[in-house]
């Protein structure tokens, strides 16, 4: 049976303003991150959802938690919901590495799919574990509405894959910070 999935990215964080590659550190949301979260919770204060899981980091699981109140849901933490490990890239800001990488840089450019940084995983790694966390949350909710609060790139392969998009196209498909996105799973 059909779930919609809410999927949230979580709250700005100062390393997203300086436009660093995040991965899979930990920064926490800045302040306008946290408005953001605040506002969205308000949105949605009036809807019921059946569920609210979330990525494990810190931006998301507080994102989620601001939401969390005023919904009286649990915060249920799902590490598979977590972005994509950018592996030495994660703090570095997109020309340093293509100072200092330039042939991995280059590698994904040619092979966005299949890439994997330096100590990295790949953005087919990146979906199958969360098709996987989709897959599970379906089966525990059918029929029902839950959120889903992660990443950008984790979020744009979730929704790629119910929309039948192209993953190969997954990069431009980065949603905006602390909007919501529903789609069903699983797909088609």
């Amino acid at each position: 049976m059909t779930v919609h999935l809410w999927l949230v990215r979580h709250g700005q964080t100062d390393w997203n303003r300086a436009g660093r590659f995040q991965g899979q550190a930990d920064p926490a949301l800045n302040e306008d991150g946290r408005r953001q979260a605040n506002a969205l919770a308000e949105r949605l204060a009036r809807r019921t959802f059946d569920a609210l899981y979330s990525s494990d980091l810190l931006r998301a699981r507080a994102t989620a938690e601001a939401l969390s109140a005023p919904l009286a849901l649990p915060v249920r933490l799902d590490p598979r919901l977590r972005e994509v490990n950018h592996g030495q890239w994660d703090g570095l800001l997109l020309a340093d590495i293509q100072a200092r990488f330039p042939l991995d840089w280059a590698a994904r450019q040619r092979s966005p799919l299949t890439a994997r940084p330096p100590g990295g995983e790949t953005v087919l790694d990146v979906s199958a574990r969360v098709r996987a966390a989709a897959a599970d949350i379906a089966r525990a909710h059918p029929g029902g509405e839950v959120l889903v609060v992660s990443h950008g790139l984790a979020l744009a392969v979730l929704a790629s894959l119910a929309l039948g998009r192209p993953l190969a196209d997954v990069h431009a498909c980065i949603p905006p910070h602390a909007e919501p996105t529903v789609v069903s799973w699983p797909p088609g």
